[in-house]
């Protein structure tokens, strides 16, 4: 059950990772934070509608999100600097669950479907369980994150669509030598659709749709599912790879 809160937050970074992914921390409250795989939405100057953005990571008193600038909003956030505040709904979203049974769990993130990854990551780290990571990007100058995920611990590997890092081609490219029990993944549709067909195990995957109100109250973000229809933003972004129908 989520249990969504509205919060003024002061920015304390705010820096290029790549030549269009930036990360940025915000100061403030993170009591509605729950789960691995929550996101925030954000209120931004000239934007009509709130824009969703996952959560990296979290503490106390900080919440770390990872963003692509591809528009309008994200082009806002990217010109902001530290001291300024933004208005955010925080704890929004079924995240990623961490006591699953799972022994060897795989994290597999695309683009800018890595960040939710890493809060998975930590717990998992934490709760002394052995992580491999695959993270997939198009080529060299894209890739972030992946000393951070080695840093906490995890095995991670790489594929480029160029080759120019790591193995050649996709993440499902990079499965056949790795052993794995259970699969927990966000990225692009096509990724999330391809790792569900090449991998036999059970796992959950993190959708991304198109939003209005961000916390299930609009019925814009709903899918079909094999227990029937579900709503992105409060059902999801995470589901059980059982109930999807692709």
């Amino acid at each position: 059950m989520t249990m969504q809160r509205q919060g003024t937050y002061r920015i304390a970074e705010n820096r290029p990772l790549t030549a269009s992914v930036w990360r940025m921390v915000l100061e403030g409250d993170t009591g509605a934070l729950t789960a691995p795989g929550q996101f925030v939405n954000i209120a931004l100057e000239g934007c009509y509608l709130r824009r969703p953005i996952s959560v990296c990571d979290y503490d106390e008193g900080t919440i770390t999100i990872i963003y692509k600038v591809v528009g309008r909003g994200t082009a806002v956030m990217s010109r902001m600097r530290a001291g300024e505040s933004l208005d955010l709904l925080t704890g929004l979203g079924n995240g990623f669950s961490v006591d699953n049974g799972a022994r060897l769990p795989l994290l597999v993130g695309g683009g800018v479907g890595v960040p939710p990854l890493y809060n998975l990551a930590r717990r998992y780290v934490a709760a002394g369980r052995k992580v491999q990571v695959v993270l997939g990007f198009n080529r060299a100058d894209e890739i972030f994150y992946a000393d951070e995920f080695r840093s906490l611990g995890a095995e991670v590997h790489i594929a480029t669509a160029d080759g120019s890092v790591g193995t050649r081609g996709f993440v499902t490219d990079v499965l056949p030598a790795l052993e794995f029990d259970y699969v927990q993944a966000c990225g692009p549709l096509p990724m999330l659709r391809a790792l569900c067909e090449a991998t036999s195990c059970s796992g959950e995957y993190s959708f991304e749709e198109r939003m209005g109100c961000g916390f299930g109250a609009c019925m814009g973000c709903s899918c079909k599912t094999r227990y029937g229809n579900k709503r992105i933003c409060k059902e999801g972004p995470v589901l059980k790879k059982e109930e999807i129908i692709w």
